[in-house]
């Protein structure tokens, strides 16, 4: 509705997604946020949390829940969601957008991966966010799959930032253990598969591609870069256009000529996507920032979308090159 402002609650509000979801929102121009839950930080101030807030906002968390917000965020971790949603009697029409993995593969929830489900997340009011690693390696393949391109075999390489193992600190984000460090975690096993070869099934029916999946921790706080190669007979002319023709209305991925890097997608929803040929292999890199259109960002994306507001409705971010 034009004009119209929507209120917003966002529960698990401590983490890193959730900080990010509260500087998008700030600034949002047809939302206003009306609580920010949190049972661990209940009664302090959010900014002394998410420090990139001190001077701007002086809400605080809370451990209240108010039901008659449009839209719930859930922020509150992989598990949480779906016994949060058992214990509160949320109305039919509240959007909800969970950001764990706990509804990713429930039919009770749309996938939100705008690229693949535009129009089905536009009709939801449950929408299931997508994981960082499988946003980005759906991005670099999904037009492959919707011209029934993809082949048995898909190897992917992708290194992702320490934020993407969450605020709660581990062995394996230390600064003193990340810092010049490199080391591969989940080979071939990674949680993020299942919902990846789902979105493929769905564009190329009958295929389950066989994808070889290394997830590599980097030493660097955000962002994934992946890097995907297969073998195909297409030319490299004929991915360009492929990839070029399937983007074009995509508002935040790009097929690029040149080579990506991470630090042109840092601070933004954009994904920027680069296939080229080698022998007899296609090279598909595929750049995002995992807390933004790996998270967050996608997120509101959804809200976007759902609500009927323009899709880039404070997503309007620049990446930080310098």
């Amino acid at each position: 509705m034009e004009n119209q402002t929507y209120k917003v609650g966002i529960i698990g509000g401590a983490g890193y997604t959730a900080g990010e979801l509260i500087r998008i929102l700030r600034w949002h121009p047809a939302v206003e946020i009306s609580f920010i839950h949190s049972q661990s930080q209940a009664g302090k101030f959010v900014s002394s949390i998410h420090h990139d807030l001190a001077g701007e906002l002086m809400t605080c968390f809370t451990d209240e829940v108010d039901l008659s917000v449009d839209v719930l965020f859930l922020c509150s971790g992989h598990g949480k969601s779906k016994g949060w949603l058992a214990e509160h009697a949320v109305p039919k029409d509240t959007l909800v957008v969970d950001l764990s993995a706990d509804f990713r593969l429930d039919e009770a929830f749309v996938y939100g991966l705008p690229e693949l489900n535009r129009r089905a997340i536009q009709q939801s009011r449950r929408i299931a966010n997508p994981g960082c690693f499988a946003t980005a390696i759906q991005l670099g393949l999904l037009p492959l799959a919707a011209q029934q391109a993809l082949p048995e075999e898909v190897h992917v390489h992708a290194i992702t930032g320490s934020t993407g193992a969450g605020q709660q600190p581990r062995d394996t984000t230390h600064f003193s253990w990340r810092n010049n460090n490199l080391s591969i975690y989940k080979a071939f096993n990674h949680q993020h598969l299942a919902e990846i070869g789902r979105s493929l099934q769905q564009l190329q029916p009958n295929t389950d591609p066989d994808i070889a999946f290394l997830p590599l921790r980097g030493d660097f706080a955000r962002g994934i870069f992946a890097s995907l190669y297969l073998k195909t007979a297409l030319s490299e002319a004929e991915l360009q256009s492929m990839y070029h023709y399937y983007y074009q209305e995509h508002v935040f991925t790009h097929a690029v000529p040149d080579n990506p890097h991470l630090k042109q997608v840092v601070n933004t929803n954009k994904c920027l996507v680069q296939v080229t040929k080698h022998g007899d292999r296609a090279l598909i890199v595929s750049v995002i920032d995992n807390l933004l259109k790996g998270a967050s960002g996608q997120a509101v994306q959804n809200m976007n979308l759902a609500l009927g507001l323009p899709e880039t409705a404070g997503l309007q971010l620049k990446a930080m090159v310098f």
